[in-house]
């Protein structure tokens, strides 16, 4: 098509022309890919939303603020509060037990264990060592055979029992408890430290060995006659 000027109308008509028919073969050569176009549309939506899921995950867990749990263990409850306040963390006693391994009123354990990795601000819980002394129940081991009274009072925490044999008919039967020379009575508190005396039947009734005792008198005084 030939035009006697550029600048005449019908040029510019031209062009308008060829312009819309470039837009409008784009355009329906999208509507001919529909599959390709929602899958773009799909590749991009996964994107954005993994990044900002991400994004709102690492706010949410502080991931980039993790502190470790110091070891206070040994420590007092007073001295530690300054290291679990430098390292952003917070603490709550939880209990007390009774340990010979740290002195009385230090720390005997934290959860998470130290070393662990938290969050900053964490609560850290806290168990120390018992202040005062340690006491336990005075079991009932009357009747008891030997190893049961034994065990018994092993198993209530106590550490230092002697064996004390006495006149009894039935041999290795438990009688009684005793500490610093006074019969203790079941359920009565006692330190785990103190010494106990299991007092045991040797096998032997009081009267026989009463008997046995007199018996070198009247041999006396049938020799005297």
């Amino acid at each position: 098509m030939h035009f006697d000027t550029k600048n005449s109308a019908e040029y510019y008509f031209f062009l308008y022309i060829c312009r819309q028919m470039s837009t409008k073969d784009t355009h329906q050569k999208f509507i001919r890919m529909p599959i390709l176009l929602h899958l773009s549309a799909a590749i991009l939506l996964f994107i954005l939303l993994t990044v900002i899921t991400l994004w709102m995950l690492g706010i949410y867990t502080k991931h980039n603020q993790a502190v470790i749990v110091p070891d206070v263990k040994g420590l007092q409850l007073e001295d530690a509060t300054t290291f679990f306040t430098n390292n952003g963390l917070r603490y709550q006693l939880v209990d007390s037990v009774y340990s010979k391994e740290v002195p009385p009123g230090a720390i005997v354990e934290v959860m998470p264990a130290v070393g662990s990795k938290v969050k900053d601000g964490r609560i850290i819980s806290v168990t120390v060592n018992a202040k005062g002394v340690q006491r336990a129940e005075i079991p009932d081991v009357a009747d008891l055979s030997y190893r049961q009274a034994y065990a018994l009072l092993q198993a209530q925490g106590f550490t230092t029992i002697e064996t004390k044999y006495i006149p009894g008919r039935y041999r290795d039967l438990a009688i009684k408890v005793e500490a610093n020379g006074r019969e203790l009575n079941p359920g009565e508190l006692v330190p785990l430290s103190a010494m106990l005396v299991l007092s045991v039947s040797d096998g032997v009734p009081e009267e026989e060995v009463e008997a046995t005792e007199q018996e070198p008198e009247q041999d006396s005084v049938i020799e005297e006659n």
